[in-house]
């Protein structure tokens, strides 16, 4: 059975009060969403607690989510909205810290010009929000543009054209950190 059918089936049976359905769906989920939150936030704490936000806001939408093969988008959908309130209190709080990775890049590459995990969330954490979003939700999410364009509100062109903007901003960031092309 494909991904995208097992995560309906595992909805419905949510939707009928299957407690070991959800916790299925959270095993499946879980690490993408986290990973997903933890670019957009930057520190492992705070992606924790939004991403148990996200989860809370998912147990409570799912009896009211229609499409249960639109899981996955709808499920991004929530965990972004959890990512723009927390920055929309700390950007109203200055006082309130916003916790940004803080990633080392070293000069030597040991793997001959393949840059690693950490040297690109480092190159992430210097993309603008939007930018940032739209490639860990396309190339580290793996999910189709049109879900990337529904996800993020906007048509499938919009989603292009900052993919487009986005990877020749990252590509400016690394090498300004030094990693070559």
């Amino acid at each position: 059975m494909d991904g995208e059918r097992r995560d309906s089936l595992l909805v419905v049976r949510c939707q009928l009060g299957e407690r070991e359905a959800f916790a299925a769906l959270v095993d499946r989920w879980h690490a993408p969403l986290w990973r997903y939150v933890h670019s957009m936030a930057g520190s492992p704490d705070l992606a924790d607690d939004l991403a148990q936000e996200a989860w809370v806001a998912v147990l409570r939408g799912l009896p009211r989510l229609r499409s249960p093969e639109r899981f996955a988008p709808w499920m991004f959908t929530i965990a972004r909205r959890a990512v723009t309130d927390h920055l929309r209190r700390a950007y109203r709080d200055p006082r309130a810290p916003v916790e940004e990775a803080e990633a080392v890049a070293s000069g030597d590459d040991p793997f001959g010009g393949v840059l690693t995990g950490m040297q690109i969330e480092a190159g992430l954490s210097g993309l603008p929000p939007l930018e940032r979003e739209v490639l860990v939700l396309f190339h580290l999410q793996d999910l189709p543009l049109a879900d990337c364009a529904g996800i993020l509100g906007v048509p499938p062109g919009t989603v292009k054209s900052r993919l487009h903007r986005a990877r020749r901003m990252l590509r400016g960031v690394l090498v300004e950190r030094g990693y070559e092309p």
